[in-house]
This record gives structure tokens, C-alpha cells and sequence, in this order.
């Protein structure tokens, strides 16, 4: 198999995975806070303090730069998670110039509600697959949370500071080539 067809295959898979996971993702965005009984939040809040629950200490221009936000986005956001005592800031000890950014035990105590009610509605779904489809999906999992990971840091900078392709498997015509192409809209 040569690079276009790698190629085209990769994008067939990427055509058929990505409506589901959008499906999912939406279900998600949409669903869980109410039913964990807490004040709806943005998305973007809810973005972030995810962030901040998973990477305790995270600064501002780091969220901003692994969430692909605008710092002044990222700040305000910030500001509006310590004034609805979410978040608070302490200062890295490290460097006193910078702050550290950390859950508070409400924003802890929150999202273990929200995630709760996530899993609810996904078992209510999953209870109407037979038991083939909830056995697929449970042995995608690894696979999905590698894609995730992948999907996360396609494009960033490697360590030399140069770009990492989104596909490091293609090679010199085809690497150019998938970069060089526009996004197809569905």
C-alpha cells in the first residue's frame, strides 16, 4: 500500500469515526451538569476547569496554549471560576510573578457529580446495546484515549522546537501533502 492510499484510507476511518464522536461530545457539552443539580456552565469554563482539575498548578499561559485559547479568553474565564469559588490562584513558588491555578474542593466535589450523571446517561444508552456493541466499545476504550492523546497534540511543537505532523506515519511527498490540504467540510 503506497502513501495515497495510506492516505485516503486514513481519511475514510477519520470520515467514519468522527460523527459518533461528535454525537458523544455533544452529549456530553449538553448533559451532566443539570442533572448533577449544579449551576450550567459554559463550555469553555467547563473546558477549563477540567483542565485545572486534571493538571493541578497549571498556569494561565499554558492552559491557553494546550487549550488553543487566547490568553485574555483564558483570563477571564479564570476569573469567573474564583468568583464562583471553582478555582483559586496561589502563587508559584518558583516564580512569585506567576500564579498557579488549583481546583477548590466544590469544583472537586462538582465534576465527581457531573461525571456521575455522564455515567448515568451513558449506562442508560449502554443497557439498550446488546451485548456484542457494549463489548466493542468497551475494547475501544485504550484506543479511543490514544486517539485523544494524539488528536491533543497534533501540530504542536516537538522538542526542537519544529512542528510535528498530525500523521507521524506518512513520510516526505505525502507528509506535505496532508498538510497542505484544506479541510473537507461534511
Amino acid at each position: 500500500m503506497d502513501d495515497t492510499t495510506t492516505d485516503a484510507a486514513l481519511r475514510r476511518e477519520a470520515g467514519e469515526l468522527t460523527p459518533p464522536l461528535y454525537a458523544l461530545a455533544r452529549v456530553l457539552r449538553l448533559r451532566g451538569v443539570d442533572e448533577a443539580g449544579l449551576r450550567p456552565l459554559p463550555p469553555s469554563d467547563l473546558e477549563v476547569l477540567r483542565y485545572v482539575l486534571e493538571s493541578p498548578g497549571v498556569g494561565v499561559g499554558v492552559l491557553a496554549r494546550e487549550l488553543g485559547l487566547q490568553i485574555s479568553n483564558v483570563s477571564t474565564t479564570v476569573r469567573g471560576l474564583v468568583a464562583a469559588g471553582l478555582l483559586r490562584r496561589e502563587p508559584d513558588p518558583r516564580d512569585r510573578r506567576a500564579v498557579r491555578l488549583l481546583p477548590t474542593t466544590d469544583a472537586m466535589h462538582g465534576m465527581a457529580r457531573i461525571e456521575q450523571a455522564w455515567a448515568e446517561v451513558f449506562a442508560d444508552s449502554l443497557a439498550t446495546l446488546d451485548d456484542e456493541q457494549r463489548a466493542a466499545l468497551a475494547a475501544a476504550v485504550p484506543a479511543l484515549r490514544a486517539l485523544g492523546a494524539r488528536c491533543a497534540h497534533s501540530g504542536t511543537p516537538g522538542p526542537g522546537g519544529e512542528s510535528r505532523p498530525a500523521r507521524p506515519g506518512l513520510r516526505g511527498r505525502a507528509v506535505r501533502n496532508a498538510l497542505a490540504r484544506p479541510a473537507r467540510s461534511r
